[in-house]
């Protein structure tokens, strides 16, 4: 794969400041205002940004952490460590102690930029003695030496020239569904090829907007959002808070919208309750109300100019797809990892046969399946390798291909379906392999079902854990009962006998970020969840099909 890109990131910027200085580029709300920030504004900023952290001892190559949920200064530091020669080292801002300290330390990074935290008091601790601290200009309890405005004060630096191609830009860290995250290292060329890819495939331009929320510290939103903002010259704004996260989407009016699985099953259990879905069919049949009903529902959710809405970091189910399809917002489904630094497959131009695979390859990019049907990928915007791991390194770059983990198959026209993760296969009591992600994927064809992950290892047959979608009615548990056993039957005649459920398992509590069942890009922690229920066949109630986690007999 011998692609370049045309321009480095840095070069888009300053091309950008000079050719449209006072554009407005980034919209960010703060106490309830907006503020506006031209191209050739954060350039100026960036510029004095980077002053002052030389003026602090910082020299090129050190390491920078950035702490933050996204924010119009987090692009801001982003920008001014690439003019300063640093490395940033970008940390989920839900991330917990232990892993920023991890982070910190694996990293070796001298410096770290807090900014909007929902919890700094739980952060702060993991952050080691002698690491600067520098605050953007959010309130916060976490103590740091240097203040935003101070480090602004300096005078510009002069523009230096754009880095080589082959430099080290990031550090991003994984997400950590199987242990501690890996440290995967991305230099300048592949970033940039990452970019214009996503750029040149979806045909993004200035008229575009996008709205920045996904954790700037995941590659995707890099890439997507920030990356492809500088390429396309596409405007980007904020969200204040959770409290205000719709009316801000309505202000910007994003073109470009991009989310995960959960938070698009959670829009539409939003418009479940306000218009239930039987009311909803009816409406949909009647000719001139059903456009109006449809307008509505983009109207709401502030995406009635979205002209690309995006869904990847976890499988979705194709039935949520298609009900998106139905109300007139078809969703591309998009696939890739930080390791391509997100950028691979994805289903755009939106064609809706072929819901259910996660789209071709993007230009540049080759795919092939291997003889074990692992997926390889092949592209320019690759990383270099892991941090301090070669051997993981080796295990995963060879002869310039990818492997990626993941299996699945390619159509006659290219067109990829993800099966599973091959270390998610696990063995029955049987001795036969099951893979767990095409079952979740059929029990989150129920609308009642949010979250499913299904475990056996070692079992006579597989249990599933389901979390049901928010606002099921739980006063009337014989219903939902009803609706899971049906779904479960349905599931069971197409499977194989060792594949088979032997029963679903309703969950008591939430699977979130907080007690460590999902990561910062809300994958579930599979490993956790079957060492937790490693015994729950031994507790299953003989002749259950459905059981709820709180009625369960107590662990012997």
């Amino acid at each position: 794969m011998t692609h370049t890109p045309d321009k480095l990131p840095l070069e888009m910027l300053y091309y950008r400041a000079e050719h449209q200085p006072e554009d407005v580029y980034l919209h960010q709300p703060k106490d309830g205002h907006w503020h506006h920030y031209s191209w050739s504004r954060v350039l100026d900023q960036a510029s004095r940004l980077v002053a002052g952290l030389n003026a602090l001892g910082l020299a090129p190559g050190d390491k920078v952490a950035l702490l933050s949920k996204n924010c119009a200064e987090w692009f801001i530091c982003d920008f001014a460590l690439q003019m300063g020669g640093f490395v940033s080292v970008p940390i989920y801002p839900t991330a917990g102690a232990d892993t920023v300290r991890y982070v910190l330390e694996h990293s070796e990074s001298r410096a770290i930029i807090t900014g909007k935290l929902d919890e700094p008091s739980v952060q702060e601790p993991g952050i080691p003695e002698g690491i600067l601290r520098i605050a953007m200009p959010y309130p916060s309890t976490m103590h740091t030496q240097h203040s935003w405005d101070s480090l602004l004060a300096h005078d510009p630096i002069a523009r230096p020239p754009a880095p080589t191609p082959d430099r080290l830009m990031s550090l991003v860290y994984t997400s950590g569904s199987t242990g501690h995250p890996k440290g995967v290292i991305i230099d300048f060329g592949a970033y940039a090829a990452a970019c214009q890819g996503i750029v040149e495939t979806v045909g993004l331009n200035s008229e575009d907007r996008a709205f920045s929320y996904l954790p700037l510290s995941h590659i995707t939103e890099r890439v997507y959002v920030l990356g492809a903002s500088l390429y396309g010259g596409v405007q980007v704004g904020f969200a204040q808070s959770l409290d205000t996260f719709i009316d801000d989407v309505k202000t910007i009016s994003p073109t470009v919208f991009i989310s995960v699985p959960r938070l698009w099953t959670n829009f539409r259990s939003g418009i479940l309750a306000r218009l239930p879905q039987k009311k909803l069919n009816v409406l949909l049949k009647i000719p001139f109300i059903s456009g109006l009903v449809k307008k509505k529902i983009r109207a709401g959710l502030g995406l009635g100019d979205a002209r690309v809405l995006g869904c990847g970091s976890a499988p979705v189910s194709p039935s949520l797809l298609r009900w998106y399809e139905q109300i007139d917002m078809p969703i591309t489904e998009a696939w890739g990892m930080t390791e391509n630094l997100a950028y691979s497959t994805l289903n755009y131009p939106f064609r809706s046969d072929k819901v259910g695979t996660v789209g071709k390859p993007g230009v540049h990019v080759d795919i092939r399946i291997a003889d074990n049907g692992e997926i390889l990928c092949r592209c320019p915007g690759m990383m270099r390798g892991y941090y301090k791991q070669e051997s993981a390194t080796r295990e995963t770059l060879q002869d310039a291909w990818l492997h990626t983990g993941d299996q699945g198959a390619l159509d006659d026209e290219g067109y990829l379906t993800i099966t599973g993760r091959i270390k998610d296969a696990f063995k029955t009591a049987k001795g036969k392999y099951v893979l767990p992600v095409p079952i979740e994927s059929m029990l989150t064809d129920n609308a009642l079902i949010e979250q499913a992950c299904v475990i056996g290892s070692g079992q006579a047959q597989p249990l599933a854990l389901v979390q049901l979608a928010e606002g099921t009615d739980l006063h009337h548990k014989g219903p939902v009962a009803e609706q899971l056993n049906a779904t479960l039957d349905h599931i069971n005649r197409q499977l194989e006998s060792h594949q088979r459920l032997g029963g679903i398992l309703v969950m008591q509590a939430p699977w979130t970020i907080e007690n460590n069942i999902m990561t910062p890009t809300l994958k579930i922690k599979r490993h956790l969840l079957e060492q937790q229920y490693a015994d729950l066949e031994q507790r299953w109630p003989k002749g259950s099909k459905i059981q709820w986690e709180q009625l369960l007999p107590e662990k012997k």
